[in-house]
């Protein structure tokens, strides 16, 4: 699993967020994981 810093926008690994919750490259604090895209199904 991937996150993302919400500053630098660089993506950090799940073991580095397991340590402590701060981005390794920037030290910001807000870090979120990216959605993957989905597909619309339209029911009939």
């Amino acid at each position: 699993m991937a996150y993302k810093c919400f500053s630098c926008g660089k993506n950090i690994k799940e073991e580095h967020i397991k340590k402590k919750v701060r981005c390794i490259y920037c030290g910001s604090k807000i870090i979120f994981k990216e959605r993957s895209v989905g597909t619309k199904v339209l029911a009939r």
